[in-house]
């Protein structure tokens, strides 16, 4: 693995967000020298693996965020949150097939350290004889079948930035901003952390993040690391709901929220163990630590809350179930099962933390706890995920796919938990300045905000003409 300076990402970043925000085009720039490329399988156990996961993940998001969002609000707007998840997901996906998919997985030239190009433009060459490449030399799926993977990490992604802001945010501006996001933060991101070259023909470099020798198996800065920061940025410029603070906001319906907390877990059996690519020995072990991180958070945040609270609450469960399924997240294939309950074990106090004194000691209203849950606890199972990852843990070590004898091997804790600071340092940063001037963007055009009396009515009625209840 090459480890970059980390002195080097500030200069490295201004210049990519100026590249980023002006009508640029990338073009491809000389190729290295090239392994010479085996013939590539294709399995139909891993075909069939890839296109279930990619049903598990889209699971998550409807129903699985939509009722876990939606009965953390009032009853006024619980039609508003599902109406948001539903139509983020949809515009994502039709943007991922019209250029997101080329921006994050194909070779970006002069800014391929940061951002891929415009060759796959509208899925330009993509078609039922293409093959992408898996971890392991000479395997492979179908493209469609990478192709919709990924599309469903695009489509969560912003959908769980809104729990930061519910109850008070238009819906023409979560529209814009899911579009803007997505061009500008997360097809770049995802590019920076998983475009890796492919291991027939390595002829371009990796993205930057992925350069730093940071791991990340399924989305922990892509996904919830990214999304927390966006989330905080949002609960932040939008402001506190009416009535913050002296208005009853209890969730309407736990009942729902339990609900929507089983079928995340139950989804994410796919986001994590999915982002193997392949049905193998490392799915099976991304599949255990799914299981018991998770149980371990669950029972951690229970643990806590009976010695602060003097009762554990089936919230505080829901919590810890999330709390674990996201700090697992970038550990999944790489930890082993006792790792993984340590970071389970872990991840739900300093969550707690977050949500119940950090929060309120600084005032911002995030409603669903995105950044204190999702991206608190992605920090932290990026940053352990350096530590549990080596074999003397448990681990399974680290396979360095930019030679052709894919040998495992593990540089130490302490150059890996490094390079996992550095991939939590650049996430942090591109995030959080990059949906601060997207939110800016978005209140010019549209208006963050929601009028006080469409707060007081409803989003659902105000927004939607329509709602959730009738009694």
């Amino acid at each position: 693995m090459s480890f970059s300076k980390l002195n080097s990402i500030p200069a490295r970043l201004a210049a990519a967000s100026v590249a980023l925000f002006a009508p640029a085009i990338a073009f491809a720039q000389d190729a290295a020298p090239a392994v010479a490329a085996p013939a590539m399988t294709v399995d139909k156990g891993d075909t069939s693996w890839m296109l279930v996961s990619s049903i598990l993940v889209l699971l998550m998001i409807v129903p699985g965020l939509a009722l876990f969002y939606g009965g953390l609000v009032r009853t006024k707007n619980m039609l508003s949150v599902l109406m948001q998840v539903m139509m983020i997901a949809a515009v994502a996906m039709l943007l991922w097939v019209a250029y997101g998919y080329s921006l994050a997985f194909t070779d970006g030239g002069a800014l391929n350290s940061f951002v891929g190009g415009f060759s796959k433009m509208f899925l330009a060459g993509v078609d039922t004889t293409t093959l992408s490449e898996s971890f392991t030399k000479g395997v492979a799926i179908p493209e469609l079948a990478f192709v919709c993977f990924q599309m469903t990490f695009a489509a969560i992604t912003p959908a769980l930035i809104i729990g930061a802001f519910a109850e008070r945010i238009k819906f023409s501006a979560v529209i814009l901003f899911t579009i803007l996001w997505l061009t500008f933060v997360y097809f770049p991101m995802a590019h920076m952390v998983w475009f890796w070259g492919g291991p027939s023909s390595y002829t371009s470099p990796a993205g930057l993040i992925y350069g730093f020798g940071a791991l990340d198996f399924a989305g922990g800065t892509v996904v919830h690391i990214n999304a927390g920061i966006a989330g905080l940025v949002g609960a932040i410029m939008v402001g506190k709901r009416t009535g913050y603070g002296k208005d009853m906001m209890a969730p309407h319906s736990m009942t729902l929220t339990m609900v929507g907390a089983a079928l995340l877990w139950v989804g994410w059996f796919g986001f994590n163990a999915g982002s193997n690519l392949e049905s193998n020995a490392y799915a099976a072990l991304a599949m255990i630590n799914t299981f018991v991180a998770t149980a371990a958070a669950i029972v951690s945040w229970a643990i806590i809350e009976s010695f602060t609270r003097g009762k554990a609450s089936m919230l505080g469960a829901a919590s810890g179930a999330v709390a674990g399924l996201v700090v697992i997240t970038p550990a999944a294939g790489f930890v082993g099962p006792m790792g993984a309950i340590v970071m389970g074990l872990v991840v739900s106090p300093i969550c707690y933390f977050f949500v119940s004194t950090v929060k309120n000691k600084f005032g911002y209203d995030d409603t669903a706890d995105v950044f204190g849950v999702h991206g608190v606890g992605g920090i932290i199972g990026a940053i352990l995920t350096g530590v549990f990852v080596n074999p003397a843990l448990g681990g399974a070590g680290v396979v360095d796919y930019s030679t052709a004898d894919f040998a495992a091997s593990y540089a130490g804790t302490a150059t890996q938990v490094l390079a996992q600071l550095k991939g939590v340092a650049v996430t942090v940063l591109w995030s959080g300045i990059g949906s601060l001037i997207l939110y800016k963007v978005v209140d010019v055009i549209v208006g963050l905000r929601a009028t006080v009396e469409a707060e007081r009515e409803g989003l659902d009625l105000a927004s939607h003409g329509e709602a959730a209840y009738h009694s």
